[in-house]
């Protein structure tokens, strides 16, 4: 899908942006070269790949703890590996962890492989969790966010001119006792970047640091707002761009007249977080004039308008973030949408390298990956598979055995392969395992509710950018769609009763056993239920602040199993749900 924005002729672009374009492409070469060899070994070489990978891992942490007591020695076949260790979990290593946040990093890590930082996962299903990150981790991430990158920009050549919007949280959250630093691996990442390559990004490094999430939200808008030549997006979480241009239209007149005196009001900041940034502050009336008129013209800081040469937004596509993407492409226009590719804290798993699509290349040079089929999770002796051993058009749980230590580590999301990138899988995400909901039987996943909400919202007319079904129970039980009271056009019986009617419609085409349990009447048809912006903010902080996670790593859930989803509401907001 080709971006709607017309590209500026290249006079437009700033002289230094075209030095640097030009600079950056030796650069750049080694790293296309290494995108090139990776696909080639993707072709032809999954798995053989996957087992030099591996035995690889299995040497590296050879001399650790944990290795010595399980018989992990690096000449293991894969037989060898699964006959050694059990499918695991975080539990499995939560007592090893605790070890190295005393100091012992030789549980499980080997003497070459140097503890970095601990990555706080968003937790949520689960309290958050510290994932041990390590130098040759680090190394597989930025190796394999390279190919990315790489391919990205041979998809939109143009974003070499231009410079790139990425939210990021901090890596320096927390501490642990032996004084290792805690949070986001994208903040690590960025602190390690070189300054030629900070120069392509349009908010800075520091932002990273802020602790009050207003705060950091209006310090991005306001280096976003400021920068025409944006050509890229980059975060995970597409309700993270939603919500920035929500609040930058929201706090327009003040982020313009920050542009236009080069300052930066928002008393939230800190005395050190506001000092930090103020080396990148500049004035420019110019483009403070611009903005003005935009808002004159269409009442909002039209993406489109305020960024002419934006080529793409790097977000999830898959699983529920697929919800977000009707309202993206209301909100920025016909753009092309680029999935980040399936990672989290415990790894990064997949490589997109083609627009709009969540599919992407099983990233088989970074870590060991099997495979078990999603009717086989709850056998006592499951089937497990390698990649290659796949097939197209079938759900499996996907674990990881990684460099920082982590060994057949079940992470619970549910992928598809799409197909195969020669000899390698092509796979996409689909569901957290556990976000399954079964009150009768008819065992809904978060992917079939994405799915039936989008197809009905298209055909009752409405867009939602957040929705949860939940288990009601009654006589017969039934699910309920709690939705905010905005989305809908009025808080009538009409609208609500025609969006769960489609809903309802929807799940039955994309579920047998939803369907059957309706027709023999063990189900109710699916309710809606309005609630307030208030409500569902403070649902939202509430839940953000029991994961521990941060902002950015926040995911709203579209399907939540728990019947008592509504008393959530009203714990966290006394009493405010709204279904009038």
């Amino acid at each position: 899908m080709a971006p709607q924005f017309q590209s500026a002729p290249m006079a437009s672009i700033p002289l230094r942006n075209r030095i640097r374009s030009f600079v950056g492409s030796v650069f750049r070469r080694p790293m296309i070269r290494a995108k090139d060899r990776f696909l080639c070994t993707a072709r032809v070489a999954c798995r053989e790949t996957q087992q030099q990978t591996l035995k690889r891992l299995l040497s590296l942490n050879a001399d650790s703890r944990f290795s010595r007591e399980h018989l992990l020695a690096a000449n293991l076949s894969v037989d060898e590996f699964r006959k050694r260790l059990a499918v695991s979990d975080y539990e499995v290593f939560r007592p090893w962890i605790q070890q190295m946040q005393r100091g012992a990093h030789d549980a499980l890590l080997g003497s070459n492989n140097k503890l970095l930082m601990y990555a706080i996962t968003s937790g949520t299903t689960d309290k958050a969790k510290l994932i041990p990150i390590t130098d040759h981790f680090i190394r597989d991430y930025r190796r394999s966010w390279q190919h990315w990158g790489i391919a990205t920009h041979q998809s939109h050549p143009r974003i070499q001119l231009l410079h790139i919007v990425q939210i990021i949280s901090s890596h320096n959250r927390s501490r642990t006792d032996d004084g290792t630093s805690c949070g986001n691996i994208s903040g690590l990442v960025t602190s390690m970047q070189k300054s030629i390559i900070r120069k392509l990004y349009t908010v800075p490094g520091q932002a990273a640091q802020i602790d009050d999430a207003n705060a950091k939200k209006y310090v991005t808008a306001r280096f976003a707002f400021a920068d025409s030549c944006v050509g890229m997006f980059v975060t995970a979480n597409p309700g993270t761009l939603l919500q920035l241009m929500e609040f930058s239209n929201a706090n327009a007149v003040r982020l313009i007249r920050d542009i236009h005196d080069g300052t930066l009001t928002d008393a939230a900041l800190s005395e050190s977080e506001a000092i930090s940034l103020r080396p990148f502050l500049k004035t420019s009336p110019a483009r403070a004039a611009a903005l003005e008129a935009i808002m004159s013209e269409c009442n909002v800081l039209s993406p489109s308008r305020c960024w002419p040469e934006l080529q793409c937004l790097a977000v999830w596509t898959g699983g529920s973030a697929g919800a977000y993407a009707p309202q993206l492409q209301q909100t920025f226009g016909d753009i092309a949408l680029r999935d980040h590719g399936l990672h989290a804290s415990e790894g990064r798993m997949t490589i997109p390298i083609e627009d709009n699509t969540p599919a992407g290349v099983l990233d088989i040079e970074s870590h060991f990956f099997e495979f078990i089929p999603v009717g086989e999770i709850e056998s006592a002796d499951p089937v497990v598979l390698e990649a290659h051993e796949l097939e197209r058009d079938t759900e499996y749980f996907i674990l990881l055995t990684t460099s920082s230590g982590l060994y057949r580590y079940n992470i619970f999301d549910v992928v598809r392969c799409t197909g195969f990138f020669g000899a390698t899988p092509m796979l996409e995400f689909r569901h957290k395992g556990q976000h399954l909901s079964s009150i009768a039987g008819e065992k809904l996943s978060e992917s079939q509710v994405v799915e039936s909400v989008g197809a009905a919202c298209r055909q009752a007319g409405v867009s939602l950018a957040q929705f949860t079904l939940t288990p009601a129970w009654g006589q017969p039980p039934g699910y309920k769609l709690f939705v905010k009271s905005a989305a809908l056009r009025t808080a009538e019986g009409h609208d609500r009763d025609r969006l769960a009617r489609a809903v309802d419609t929807a799940l039955c085409q994309r579920n047998c056993e939803y369907s059957e349990k309706r027709s023999t009447n063990r189900l109710a048809m699916v309710r809606c239920e309005l609630v307030s912006e208030v409500s569902w903010s403070r649902f939202a902080r509430n839940r953000l602040r029991a994961s521990g996670g941060s902002p950015e790593q926040y995911k709203h859930p579209c399907l939540l199993p728990d019947p008592q989803f509504e008393d959530l509401f009203v714990t966290s907001s006394q009493g405010t749900v709204n279904t009038s």
